[in-house]
This record gives C-alpha cells, sequence and structure tokens, in this order.
C-alpha cells in the first residue's frame, strides 16, 4: 500500500512540477489541480513537463478563490480521479503547489504504514480554536457569504452586519458538528472514500457552499463523522503570522526546516534555490524516524511574531509604527523629571550629577532651545537643541534620546515656563520619574526685581499650568512613578526628602548626605506670597507659608540645611 498525493497549483508552475515529479519518481502517484484561471500555455508547458510520468495526472480544473467553495471543489475532484485510478493508495496527502518535502519518501511510507487506519487532520470546534482571523468564529457557519471577501469587501462585511442585525441563521445539517483545522491533511483512504461516497454528500456540500472559507471546515467537520482514529494535527509545517497571512520560508531558514522533522513544509519561496536543491534530491539518506514535531520551531516563530508585531520598547520604525497605546515601552529605559528642584536649589543639576553620577541635563523643554548637559548643542544621535526640530514631535524627540543614551540614566528639569505638550507623554510612561515641588516657580518671580503688576500676571498664569500638569500626573491613567510636594511641604524637611529621591535614582545607595545643594534664600517669601494676595491673585499651590516666615529653621535636633 502507498501514499498518493494531491497537489492544488495555482502559480509558480515550475516548482511544482519539481515537486511532482520527485514524488512520482519515488513511486508516489500524485494528481494535480491547476487553477482555472492560470494560462493555457503555462498549464499546457506543466503537463509536457510531466507527461513522461505515468503515476502524475491532472484534475479538472476549477476557478479557485480564497475563502469559497472552489477550493473544496477543486480536492474533490483531484481526490476522486487519485482513489478512481490508484487501488493500492492507503492514505491521501493534500499539499499545494508551494509545498515542498522535508523527509525522503521512503520514511514517510514507512510512518503512515505504522498506522494505516490514522487520519492525520487538525479537527477542533470553534469554542477550542483561537486562530481565526476576522472576527467570524461560529458565525461562519451559521451565516451566509456570497460575496468574496477580498474582491467585494465591503459587500462582504455590509451583507454580514445585515445578517446580525435581523439574527438571521442558518441550520446546520442534523448530526454534524463544525470543526475548523488547517486544510493540508493526509487521509485515509477509508475515511476520504466514505466522505466521497456519503449518501447525504449533495445536502453537506450545498451547506459547505455558503460557509466562510470552506476549506478550514469540510473535511475536518466530515471526518469526524467516519474516521475511527483522529490525529487532530497536520503533517505539514505550516507558519501563519497574527494577520492569518502565511510565513514564507526562504534559503535562511533551510536548518531551521531541518529541526522541525516534520514531512512536508509549505510555503516556500519559489526562488529558494538552496531549499529546492538540498531536499529535492533523488537519495536522501534515511534519518531516524523522529516524531513530527513543529513545536521545536514554535518558540522562535512566537518571537519573531512579537518583534515583528511589539517591536523593541523604545524604538519606532517606518515598518512597524505603532498605534496610539500599541508600542512596547514608549521608551527603552528609566529616565527622570524634576520640576521645581532648580528654582529651590541654586546648583541642583551639579549636585545631582555629582551624587548619582547619571547625566543631568537642564530644561530640555525650553521654548528657546533644548539645554542640554554641559550646555551641548548637538547630543547623541546626531539630536539638535532646535526647539522648533524638538516641537515637532515632542515624544519621538524623548524616546529617540533614551534610545541613544542606553545604560545611562538621563534627568532633566521641567517647569510650567517649558512646552508642555511633552507631559501627556510622560505621565503615560512607565519609565518615567516625575518628582515635582509645587509652587517652585514662584521663587525666581520672588527674587526679580520687576513691576509687581508683571510678576502677579505672569505668577497666575504659571500656577495655571502647574495646576493642569498636577492634575495630569493625579489621573488615574498615569504610568509614571510621581512624587508630589507642596514647596511648604517640602522645605519643612529638605534632607529627607532629597534622601528619598537619591534612594529612588539608585546612586549612594544606603549612605546618607553628607553633601547637600544650595537652597535659595526664602526670607520675605511668606510676604510675597501675601502681597500676590493683596493684589487679587490667589497662589495655593506653594502651600501655606507664614507672613513673617523662617522657612528654613529645623527642629528636632536635625542638622541644619544649608542656605545661601
Amino acid at each position: 500500500m502507498s501514499v498518493g498525493f494531491v497537489m492544488l497549483v495555482h502559480e509558480a508552475l515550475d516548482r511544482a512540477a519539481q515537486v511532482a515529479r520527485h514524488w512520482a519518481e519515488h513511486g508516489k502517484p500524485v494528481v494535480i489541480h491547476v487553477d482555472q484561471r492560470v494560462g493555457s500555455d503555462d498549464y499546457r508547458h506543466m503537463t509536457s513537463k510531466l507527461e513522461d510520468l505515468q503515476n502524475v495526472r491532472f484534475s479538472k480544473r476549477h476557478a479557485c478563490e480564497w475563502g469559497n467553495w472552489s477550493i473544496v471543489g477543486a480536492t474533490q475532484s483531484a481526490c476522486e480521479l487519485l482513489l478512481e485510478h490508484e487501488t493500492d493508495v492507503r492514505h491521501v496527502f493534500l499539499i499545494s503547489g508551494s509545498c515542498m518535502p522535508l523527509r525522503s519518501p521512503s520514511e514517510l511510507q514507512s510512518y503512515l504504514d505504522e498506522r494505516p487506519r490514522t487520519d492525520f487532520i487538525e479537527s477542533v470546534t470553534t469554542d477550542e480554536v483561537d486562530w481565526t482571523v476576522g472576527g467570524l468564529d461560529q458565525e461562519r457557519f451559521t451565516l451566509r457569504f456570497p460575496f468574496s471577501w477580498k474582491k467585494h469587501r465591503r459587500l462582504f462585511d455590509r451583507y454580514v452586519e445585515f445578517q446580525r442585525r435581523i439574527n438571521f441563521k442558518r441550520k446546520i445539517p442534523d448530526g454534524i458538528v463544525p470543526h475548523l483545522g488547517s486544510q493540508w491533511w493526509c487521509l485515509t483512504r477509508q475515511t476520504l472514500t466514505a466522505i466521497l461516497e456519503d449518501p447525504r454528500r449533495a445536502e453537506y456540500d450545498r451547506y459547505f457552499r455558503r460557509v466562510w472559507i470552506p476549506d478550514e471546515s469540510y473535511f475536518q467537520t466530515l471526518a469526524r463523522l467516519y474516521s475511527t482514529q483522529i490525529e487532530s494535527r497536520s503533517l505539514t509545517l505550516s507558519k501563519f503570522d497574527f494577520q492569518g497571512k502565511p510565513h514564507v520560508f526562504y534559503d535562511d531558514h533551510l536548518q531551521l526546516l531541518r529541526r522541525s522533522d516534520c514531512f512536508v513544509a509549505r510555503k516556500i519561496w519559489p526562488q529558494a534555490e538552496k531549499l529546492y536543491r538540498e531536499f529535492l534530491i533523488t537519495d536522501q539518506s534515511p534519518s531516524k524516524m523522529a516524531e513530527p514535531n513543529p513545536l521545536k520551531i514554535d518558540r522562535l516563530f512566537s518571537r519573531a511574531t512579537e518583534r515583528r508585531t511589539r517591536g523593541r520598547a523604545g524604538l519606532y520604525m517606518q515598518g512597524r509604527y505603532p498605534n496610539e497605546g500599541w508600542e512596547n515601552g514608549k521608551t527603552a529605559g528609566r529616565y527622570s523629571v524634576f520640576q521645581g528642584f532648580a528654582e529651590l536649589f541654586e546648583d541642583f543639576g551639579p549636585w545631582l550629577a555629582r551624587r548619582t553620577g547619571n547625566r543631568v541635563h537642564g530644561n530640555l523643554f525650553a521654548k528657546d532651545r533644548v539645554h542640554f548637559a554641559n550646555d551641548e548643542t548637538v547630543y547623541n544621535g546626531a539630536l539638535s537643541d532646535s526647539a522648533d526640530l524638538r516641537d515637532y514631535n515632542p515624544g519621538a524627540f524623548l524616546t529617540n534620546l533614551i534610545w541613544n543614551t542606553r545604560g545611562e540614566h538621563q534627568c532633566f528639569q521641567f517647569g510650567p515656563k517649558d512646552a508642555q505638550k511633552i507631559g501627556k507623554f510622560i505621565a503615560a510612561d512607565r519609565n518615567a520619574t516625575v518628582s515635582v515641588i509645587a509652587g517652585a516657580w514662584a521663587i525666581p518671580l520672588f527674587h526679580s526685581n520687576r513691576n509687581f503688576a508683571d510678576i502677579r500676571r505672569e505668577a497666575a498664569q504659571l500656577q495655571r499650568i502647574e495646576a493642569r500638569h498636577l492634575e495630569l500626573l493625579r489621573d488615574g491613567q498615569t504610568k509614571a512613578r510621581v512624587s508630589i510636594w507642596s514647596l511648604a511641604e517640602f522645605i519643612e524637611d529638605p534632607m529627607e526628602n532629597l534622601q528619598q529621591i537619591l534612594d529612588e535614582l539608585g546612586g549612594d545607595a544606603g549612605r546618607r548626605l553628607t553633601e547637600v545643594p544650595l537652597m535659595a534664600d526664602l526670607s520675605g517669601f511668606g510676604q510675597f506670597l501675601q502681597n500676590l494676595k493683596n493684589q487679587g491673585m490667589s497662589p495655593h499651590l506653594m502651600g501655606d507659608f507664614p507672613v513673617i516666615d523662617d522657612p528654613q529653621k529645623t527642629s528636632g535636633g536635625q542638622r541644619p540645611y544649608l542656605v545661601k
């Protein structure tokens, strides 16, 4: 008893002929179905190349289209022809013109001889399958699909919605339970004959003509009626991406295909010369009778799919630019944002750089220019200090900065005087650590020698901007790590608050502060805030400052804080 092959071909006819010859010359009968849409000259050329082989036949041609009944009809015609003329065939193996044998025909024959009554066909119910694409599982069996999904997509979708709206459902024939699975199977002669000669075949065919993608359900469902032993798996290695499109194998997949131990693989690139040369040799040395195990390479495919769909954290490429919220991490690493610290401490940036060893920038989003560390005008990755270039896409600017400085923790200043568009991006970034001293923007105004009416006007504007920013940071959807102090709250215990920040940064972990930044002189700051109130403004973000104050007064034996 032998195994026979049914081959469905619609392109790359020369390669399909090459594979058909390989099977035929090893004594395996082949019936080929060529899509009716293939030109007559190409069809005649293929038949002429195989006319010397007595065990190669061509079946009645159908015009095949993905997703409809024509593929099942073509398979039926080819199988009937094979079973009629090859009486010693015990298993029928369905392949495509882009399939390639990975192991010798003798190995396949021995494997099937040990399992003479086993049908190899993936066959699972709609409740158990997770690879259907397009949102149609059970509905593919209960709705009608007269329109082509590829040619008339709009009509297809509208007709599906119409049927849902009127609650239309087709009746599934009595006695069958719809199953799904790969269309590439290997059935015993007994099971396949029972399907093709079933007295109710006309009823089943009529029903499945209006099922969506029936080649993935017709044989998979009916095999359950007649098979005595089903292995719900395919002997053909076929992989699909997240969109349901088949992976194509190229020359550099040679070792990968060998590791799978599968008998057949699809879909092979027609120009993969190395693969065709390696696998279609006349005398393949027999290998150990390994069980086909595509799971060996599933991990690699899963990683490739994840890399394709999610990419690397913080890396955006033209071919994989994600939709909002789909990115695999907005940035490539952790970074820290300090708001109000540069206003309260006169040498905060240099002090933080010394204590932590991190890169500490100025205000990266200042309106005049980007203030990189050391006052650089061009930074890693050719990032310019141009505010116009930065503001064209602030999120991309920050993403590039973090990606280009991987391995180095970036810190920068931010405040209400800066361009605020980046605020939403930072709040939604898990890698961001944001520390805010609310109201510290008032300190430079306090020390400025300007007309008080102008100071009041600017203070009101800065308070509105910072209030909106704080509201964004306190939103329940914020993913950044956020710490917010009012100015009055922070200066009550600046040493402890600075120690907390250093502990989070990892600088000098476990060591107490011995060097501290110089705090601005806040003598008279309470009166300044009262003057703002007297002029009609309500400064509330800073916290409560007494009119006669000594904000840097220490308590309880605590080490005095250094002031100017």
